[in-house]
């Protein structure tokens, strides 16, 4: 255990969940008050994930999604958590990034992943050859850093918006393979805990072993994720978070819906939250009162020792999620 250092970053992953008898417009709309709201309450980031095929998850289109938020915000990281590289050319990824960051300079931030997002037939349709693109994911990344570089001025291949341009990018991981390349290149990473939790430290520990200091980065810096449902009460976080347990019901079954409503608790969900299963993949959601939160965000800092913070929260109602972000960030003023 760890002490927690004062002022540790708090931010926000959005996955723009689509709630039922909602459409992705309305979506949007929401993810953006979301972003204006959390800059108020003093969040670092807002970062947009990207998934295909996937009717409750509207956050497909991460570049264009960025460019939107952004454009309403004013002072908030907006980035992504993450592109997920073997979908891409690292040409383009350059080209969108490059000018992100010359429209909101100092603002945008680049999280790279190499998992689909998206179930097997969908990435095939999305990039025929990207299996080969998964084992290329280290070259990869160092293409996307090299049509950064002003120094790809003489290159043949060049993405001229992106050249100088500071856009940090962070590699994203949910087992170890991810850990070792980005202490190999010196670049921040963020672990996927909030649905992967299984190598969490197995990967923290690869990280800050093996890390090399470069022009990006002198010390390892880490983001780890979480999910949080607070609420006045446990009682009415619990219930809250009924949405959230029937999602990943759905995740687990290869049922996708809509997120739904919440609903009182049931014996059967009561059930389903003691399957080994779930426990695993939410050993990191944080539900209850803002007491009850921050005891459970402090052991998790204490444990982890990460740098900062990054929430995700599925609640069908827009109002219910912006008091949980507000009082997380109260939660986190207090540590």
């Amino acid at each position: 255990m760890s002490t927690i250092p004062e002022n540790i970053p708090y931010s926000i992953l959005e996955l723009a969940s689509v709630a039922s008898g909602s459409t992705p417009e309305d979506t949007f709309r929401k993810s953006l008050d979301l972003a204006q709201k959390a800059e108020e309450l003093g969040y670092h980031r807002f970062w947009l994930a990207e998934h295909h095929n996937m009717i409750s998850i509207a956050s497909s289109a991460t570049a264009v999604l960025i460019g939107y938020i952004a454009g309403g915000t004013k002072k908030i990281k907006v980035g992504s958590g993450g592109i997920m590289l073997p979908n891409h050319s690292p040409l383009i990824v350059a080209e969108q990034f490059g000018t992100l960051g010359a429209l909101y300079p100092n603002r945008i931030d680049l999280g790279l992943g190499r998992a689909p997002g998206t179930d097997q037939v969908t990435a095939h349709a999305i990039r025929s050859d990207r299996m080969h693109a998964v084992y290329q994911f280290p070259e990869e990344v160092g293409q996307i850093q090299q049509y950064f570089s002003p120094n790809n001025s003489g290159s043949k291949v060049r993405a001229t918006v992106a050249e100088g341009v500071e856009v940090p990018i962070y590699i994203l991981g949910s087992s170890t393979d991810s850990a070792h390349l980005a202490a190999k290149k010196g670049l921040p990473y963020a672990f996927a805990s909030h649905f992967a939790p299984t190598h969490l430290f197995e990967a923290l520990n690869i990280y800050y072993n093996e890390f090399q200091p470069s022009e990006y980065l002198r010390e390892p810096y880490t983001i780890g994720c979480i999910n949080v449902i607070a609420a006045e009460t446990d009682k009415e976080a619990e219930r809250i978070s009924t949405t959230l347990i029937r999602m990943m019901l759905g995740v687990m079954t290869n049922n996708i819906d809509y997120m739904q409503p919440p609903v009182d608790m049931t014996p059967d969900l009561r059930e389903l939250l003691e399957n080994p299963a779930f426990q695993r993949m939410l050993k990191y959601a944080f539900i209850g009162s803002k007491e009850t939160v921050k005891q459970q965000t402090e052991e998790f800092l204490k444990k982890t020792g990460v740098n900062e913070l990054m929430v995700a929260s599925h609640i069908y109602q827009h109002e219910d999620r912006l008091h949980s972000y507000r009082i997380f960030s109260e939660v986190m003023g207090e540590l």
